[in-house]
């Protein structure tokens, strides 16, 4: 079973930063895939970025140039560095990670960008 945790939400303003963390916890050997998913009211969960154990990384659109996503495996955590960010980025940010190929979810923390 694997635990995650975020940290770093919050309230930014347009243009503004923020770094997002995930640490896993629990009795595995190797995390696969981690990544971060967003879901804003009313919408969809979508995909924000992914990264695989070896490090390649892989960016939706709507987040390309702006956002980066990191994970130190000795550590088990994930992070994924905004900048620019934008109204449109406000949304409950959600860690995974694929543990023997299964997909665990973290809380949630809040992004809200004010305008």
């Amino acid at each position: 079973q694997v635990q995650l945790v975020e940290s770093g939400g919050g309230l930014v303003q347009t243009g503004g930063s923020l770094r997002l963390s995930c640490a896993a916890s629990g009795r595995f050997f190797t995390i696969n895939g981690m990544g971060w998913y967003r879901q804003a009211p009313g919408k969809q969960r979508e995909l924000v970025a992914s990264i695989s154990v070896s490090g390649v990384t892989n960016y939706e659109h709507y987040v390309k140039g702006r956002f980066t996503i990191s994970r130190d495996n000795a550590k088990k955590t994930v992070d994924l560095q905004m900048n620019s960010l934008k109204p449109e980025d406000t949304a409950v940010y959600y860690c995974y990670a694929f543990v023997n190929g299964r997909q665990s979810w973290g809380q949630g923390t809040q992004i809200t960008v004010s305008s």
